[in-house]
């Protein structure tokens, strides 16, 4: 199984690298539940140390199917579709999807995608409890005055 580098880390960050997109389907894990190898999907919570979300990259080989439908009980999931075409099921409704589309589901909505298309179907998913973001963009921040480092 291919491990994720770090690239930095201190108190207040931790730095990592997956590779290149096209080299997401190098990883592999072992379901936790059920025991089984799934190839093509990196988890990026542990090795970042994130504590209000969990994300990650998944491979779809073409013409090929996720192989389970599934739901959260607390937790709502975002898919984030990087490369490839397909559909998206969610409950009774089956939609096209395809780079670029952006699908939000409530954790008690029964999932599940497939990619028909000749390419890999390459996907981010972002899951976070759902209510759980109280502030966000420029309601929860403010600017700093601050000399990059990059440009010393």
């Amino acid at each position: 199984m291919r491990k994720v580098e770090k690239i930095s880390e201190s108190k207040n960050y931790t730095a990592i690298n997956i590779g290149s997109l096209k080299d997401i389907n190098t990883y592999s894990l072992i379901h936790p539940k059920l025991g089984t190898e799934i190839k093509g999907k990196v988890f990026v919570k542990d090795p970042t140390k994130a504590t209000g979300s969990e994300i990650s990259f998944t491979t779809i080989p073409p013409r090929t199917e996720l192989g389970y439908f599934h739901m959260h009980y607390k937790d709502e999931e975002t898919y984030i579709i990087l490369k490839g075409s397909g559909y998206y099921q969610v409950d009774d409704d089956c939609f096209p999807i395809q780079e670029g589309s952006v699908i939000r589901i409530a954790p008690e909505g029964v999932r599940s995608l497939c990619n028909t298309s000749e390419e890999d179907m390459i996907y981010i998913c972002i899951q976070a409890k759902e209510n759980s973001l109280e502030e966000y963009t420029t309601d929860d921040g403010k600017r700093i005055a601050f000399t990059p480092k990059w440009k010393i």
